[in-house]
């Protein structure tokens, strides 16, 4: 999912598990929350097209990479908490807060940083668990990649949890502010009900806030409260998705035989809401669209042996390629993103010589 929902539901993670041992558990989930995307600045990216399809979820998102990034912060942030009091201490100077047990501040990074792996598992993006032995991708395809109220629920839970100061509440409007701004900006994409029940959700969270229903003795309390409601939002669709995918399967198999791929996928907007994506060897299709996949053609197989065409053919859940000889090039696409054009996101351009 988006960092902004990494954040926040990291956040309010981090308070629900370890407030009472860690000080700054919030902001420690915060970091710990997005540490497989901004550990990725050292594994090579930003890079080309090729690279970030490559490297993107990749082994800083697997199992393997959480633990190291896991042990690597418990160690960074339990060892300079520990240092800094050391040497307060030494010119006569009070730390803010002791430092914590290290067994609580590994949960604490520990929980968070599989939250992430958890929240992007839960898409149709998907994430790739067992990197550097397989390179295969998992979908739950429950809930899409950006969601208003994986921003909403746990912003509001932080805000009843904080003190009633000027400081924590300009924080919070402007982290509200942008992601409402998103959403009435994009109101188009939006279900109605969605938008009726974030205008809800605001206004109830306002009125929390001004009658001061929790604050800092009871924050742990709420952002439980927060991450359980957030638990039963995404388990629910995922029981409506399973119904879809296997309706989704059925009519498949009927179009394309025993071994046509298929997949529901989450639409971003449209909570309980899929995309039917039905394949066979030769044909991608949808209930009202088809884009033919010309895998067996010469120059496509060609293309997909340069380092542009291996990376998105592990990277892409349905392929599909088209030929321009006239420019000597070849355009391969992953149809979850891209079902015509020849710029934009899911579109490789191989030049053949």
């Amino acid at each position: 999912m988006d960092n902004l929902a990494h954040a926040l539901v990291g956040a309010a993670l981090g308070r629900a598990v370890a407030d009472r041992h860690v000080a700054r558990a919030g902001l420690i989930g915060i970091v710990a929350a997005n540490a497989p995307d901004w550990t990725e600045l050292f594994i090579g990216l930003p890079g080309s097209r090729a690279d970030y399809l490559t490297l993107h979820r990749g082994i800083t998102h697997s199992l393997l990479g959480a633990l190291v990034e896991i042990a690597g912060l418990t160690l960074i942030i339990g060892g300079a908490w520990r240092l800094a009091r050391a040497w307060l201490e030494r010119r006569g100077r009070a730390f803010a807060a002791p430092p914590p047990p290290w067994r609580w501040l590994a949960i604490c990074i520990g929980v968070t940083v599989a939250s992430h792996l958890y929240m992007d598992w839960q898409g149709s993006y998907g994430w790739r668990p067992f990197l550097p032995w397989a390179n295969r991708w998992f979908y739950l395809d429950w809930v899409a990649i950006v969601d208003p109220f994986f921003w909403l629920i746990p912003l509001i839970a932080l805000a009843w949890g904080t003190e009633r100061h000027w400081r924590p509440l300009l924080g919070v409007l402007i982290v509200g502010g942008v992601f409402s701004y998103v959403i009435l900006r994009g109101r188009d994409i939006v279900a109605g009900w969605v938008l009726i029940v974030y205008v809800l959700a605001s206004v109830i969270g306002v009125v929390g806030w001004i009658r001061y229903w929790f604050g800092p003795v009871a924050r742990q309390r709420i952002a439980i409260y927060a991450i359980v409601l957030l638990a039963v939002y995404a388990g629910a669709q995922g029981l409506v998705a399973a119904r879809r995918e296997a309706e989704i399967r059925e009519i498949a198999i009927k179009r394309f035989g025993a071994k046509a791929q298929s997949a529901a996928l989450t639409e971003i907007g449209h909570p309980f809401t899929w995309e039917a994506v039905y394949a066979g060897p030769d044909t991608v299709a949808g209930d009202d669209w088809s884009v033919p996949r010309n895998l067996r053609a010469r120059a496509v197989q060609r293309a997909l042996e340069t380092p542009e065409g291996r990376a998105m053919a592990q990277f892409a859940r349905f392929l599909a390629a088209e030929v321009d000889t006239a420019e000597k090039t070849v355009y391969l696409r992953d149809v979850r993103y891209s079902r015509g054009g020849r710029e934009g996101w899911g579109v490789v351009r191989v030049r053949m010589e």
